[in-house]
């Protein structure tokens, strides 16, 4: 199996990679950094890998016996905790300039640009091909997780949909030339899993550090870079709180991008991650606050002050036509959506390390801990 890593896009190797993966037979999971190094369409591509993998990409890394990390720093969410991986017979060749990540968990390195790996890793190979069955039980993997995907991210008539749908709703709207810029909270989880990107670098996650408000002033960037691509940001109403400003720069420049502003009334992800480890509910949504009186935040008119061009819609429905009617717009334009702050995709994912209190009043939070010593136990490294 092949990881590819960002360094795959640095490196321009996507061509290359496309190559290598199709002479030899080989499946290619994807890193949040990688994503978009082969087209969503391509049938080697199994999509993402690790703590916000597909199914199909994860059961492959399950059996693998290779693994050829390109331009990857086989960090924990690509991992999952180090839990992935399960073939008792592993191999892993570590392709990347930088010789620390290279040598990591015992792989073997080869320290080198990623498409010059690739070129003289293949040249070695030569006409070697991997076992059909193994190539074969890839794509029909794919092809049960895109079975899940579609359903969820199929329209909804729910008030308030989850994140995955409107996802869906942006993707069958707005599917040409676009470039998905994304920076924190859970949106990057379902977008690694979910978003379909066509072409390198039509996917845009600043996740290295999970940068709350990155995402508005990101996009501007990418659009300066990237003048004739459809530039749509999607980001939480935690993050949009963060950092905004930058929506007036893009008016003044010209430069138009358009923002999909999912209100879930706080910080979903975090508030999940807390329902996980057995705590209770606080100070995430805002509902679980210490509250005298809850913010009424009205994030088009916000947006609408600083001469955007706005839309507060109800439904996913009213997200597609709205998406659809502003794609000809010259200037930035905000549409806003109530989301559930609760759902998220159940196919796919893997473990995650996040420690639960050994001790603890609650018994949910001792139930919780039974299972994080039980998940530590399947933890390999090398």
């Amino acid at each position: 199996m092949i990881i590819s890593g960002g360094g795959v896009l640095y490196s321009e190797a996507s061509k290359t990679l496309a190559a290598f993966a199709e002479r030899h037979g080989i499946p290619v999971v994807e890193t949040q950094a990688g994503k978009s190094s082969l087209p969503h369409s391509h049938p080697l591509n199994m999509g993402s890998v690790g703590v916000t993998g597909t199914s199909a990409s994860n059961q492959m890394a399950e059996d693998a016996d290779v693994v050829l990390a390109v331009g990857s720093r086989l960090q924990d969410f690509t991992t999952g905790s180090w839990s992935l991986f399960k073939n008792d017979d592993l191999k892993i060749i570590g392709l990347n300039t930088q010789a620390f990540d290279a040598a990591k968990h015992e792989a073997l390195p080869l320290v080198s640009d990623a498409r010059v790996g690739l070129d003289a890793l293949s040249a070695g190979l030569g006409s070697h091909k991997v076992d059909a069955a193994w190539t074969k039980k890839a794509t029909d993997g794919k092809a049960e997780w895109l079975k899940a995907a579609d359903k969820a991210t199929a329209t909804t008539n729910a008030a308030l949909p989850s994140d995955a749908q409107v996802i869906g709703a942006v993707q069958r709207a707005r599917k040409e030339n676009t470039t998905l810029v994304c920076a924190a909270g859970g949106l990057p989880g379902e977008l690694h899993k979910l978003w379909q990107a066509d072409a390198p670098g039509s996917y845009h996650m600043e996740y290295g550090f999970s940068t709350m408000g990155y995402e508005v002033a990101g996009g501007l960037g990418v659009k300066l870079a990237k003048p004739d691509s459809d530039v749509i940001v999607m980001v939480g109403d935690g993050s949009y709180m963060m950092l905004n400003s930058e929506i007036a720069s893009s008016i003044m420049l010209g430069a138009k991008i358009t923002i999909v502003l999912l209100d879930n009334a706080g910080y979903g992800c975090i508030n999940r991650l807390q329902m996980a480890t057995g705590g209770a509910n606080f100070n995430n949504l805002l509902r679980d606050t210490l509250h005298v009186t809850l913010p009424a935040i009205d994030f088009a008119g916000h947006a609408a002050a600083m001469g955007a061009l706005t839309r507060k819609v109800a439904s996913i429905s009213e997200l597609e036509i709205a998406l659809k009617e502003t794609a000809g717009e010259n200037r930035t334009t905000v549409i806003v959506i109530d989301t559930d702050p609760l759902i998220t995709t159940d196919e796919g994912g893997n473990w995650w390390d996040v420690a639960v209190p050994e001790v603890s009043a609650r018994p949910e939070v001792n139930e919780a801990r039974k299972g994080y010593e039980k998940a530590l136990a399947s933890q390999r490294i090398g």
